[in-house]
């Protein structure tokens, strides 16, 4: 058991988690930052801008404004908003608030502000204890959440009963559910699915097929594993060698970059169509993570000296003006 539940966040991934929690007969107070959705929520039992279509039964909801009301209701949290916002929401709060909580990461990239996955800002900011910490990933887009598709999640936790509780909780009739030690690996391998699919998104803009897609992404799995092996051997050794040919590392990667529903494809598309950074986020009004974390992961491999030399031209075409055509020319040359 995870004792009451609050979700901080209303997008789409928060309402998704909202949903199978509500599902699974949890009542969830949620904090939510727009008064119209807090309405909405309270009265027509929707919300109105992300994933419309999902109805929540009276009382099965609890949103809010008040974020420290909110977590005071609550033993165990789940942070679903983007990585952009996250470290100012977290800062809202005093630090031995936040150390009483089970902390669940819905984030599927890093605080851009420090360049620090969840639980490192958590334990090295807060005070925070890493047995009370747990991160969701794996290929489950909101939308397939939504029209109750089954999907898969892992569950990364060094607290086995935390783990494999919170695990229980989401596992349903649509959704299937396994769990893992590997907190630090599942979440990079989400940053880092984040900036290839950008780059999948580009390359579809500038016509290239089927047939490069699949060679580009199986480079980019082979520089995600790399990377997450390295980082492992040099950074968090132990005796549990993670299995990084699973759903949580390599079909997660397969889905963000293939899939119509992923933002960071869609992302990726308007700016190999040529539409700025600015533009395409005001079109798109939503964040795409791998925009973000494509800035804060060179930040990551620079500190523990790890080669990610595709993640490296996706960020120059994002950050410093590289066009997309010369982009993906110097990538044409890499791929084998």
């Amino acid at each position: 058991m995870i004792g009451q539940t609050g979700i901080i966040g209303n997008g789409s991934w928060g309402t998704a988690l909202a949903k199978i929690l509500t599902d699974n007969g949890h009542t969830i107070h949620w904090w939510v930052r727009n008064q119209e959705a807090i309405n909405s929520l309270s009265t027509r039992h929707h919300n109105p801008h992300y994933l419309t279509s999902v109805r929540f039964l009276p009382g099965t909801i609890v949103p809010t404004d008040n974020l420290k009301h909110m977590l005071n209701q609550c033993s165990t949290v789940v942070v679903a908003v983007p990585s952009a916002f996250a470290q100012g929401v977290i800062n809202q709060i005093p630090a031995e608030v936040w150390q009483q909580k089970n902390i669940v990461s819905a984030i599927k990239g890093i605080l851009p502000e420090c360049n620090l996955l969840l639980n490192d800002y958590m334990t090295d900011s807060m005070g925070c204890s890493l047995q009370k910490y747990v991160a969701i990933t794996g290929p489950c887009h909101a939308e397939e959440v939504a029209q109750e598709r089954l999907s898969y999640l892992t569950f990364s936790g060094l607290n086995d009963a935390l783990t494999q509780g919170v695990a229980a909780s989401f596992n349903s009739t649509y959704i299937n559910t396994t769990h893992n030690h590997d907190i630090w690996g599942a979440q990079y391998a989400a940053v880092l699915k984040n900036i290839f699919a950008i780059g999948a998104g580009i390359a579809h803009a500038l016509d290239y097929g089927d047939n490069f897609l699949s060679v580009y992404t199986t480079n980019c799995y082979r520089e995600m594993y790399g990377f997450l092996q390295s980082h492992f051997e040099k950074v968090h050794p132990s005796d549990e060698q993670p299995d990084f040919h699973t759903s949580a590392y390599l079909g997660d990667l397969l889905v963000t970059c293939y899939s119509l529903h992923s933002r960071n494809r869609t992302f990726g598309a308007m700016i190999g169509k040529g539409y700025s950074v600015k533009a395409t986020t005001l079109e798109m009004n939503m964040v795409a993570e791998g925009y973000y974390a494509a800035r804060g992961m060179q930040a990551v491999a620079a500190q523990y000296g790890i080669a990610l030399p595709l993640a490296t031209i996706i960020y120059s075409i994002l950050w410093e003006g590289l066009s997309p055509t010369e982009g993906f020319s110097r990538i044409e040359k890499m791929l084998t």
